[in-house]
């Protein structure tokens, strides 16, 4: 999830310094949802903790 994040921030950066300002602010805004979806899942994950074996 985090790798898409940053998939989409590179392309936001690549259209904005490219003048693409609509495709820039779609992808800003794609990152931003992939990284509270991420921060989301990390702390779901933390609070169910791994749990015991066996």
């Amino acid at each position: 999830m985090l790798s898409w994040t940053l998939t989409f921030l590179v392309v936001a950066l690549i259209a904005g310094v490219l003048g693409f300002g609509v495709i820039a602010g779609t992808a800003a805004q794609i990152a931003k949802i992939c990284f509270v979806l991420f921060l989301v899942f990390f702390v779901v994950s933390l609070l169910r903790g791994r749990g015991t074996p066996g």
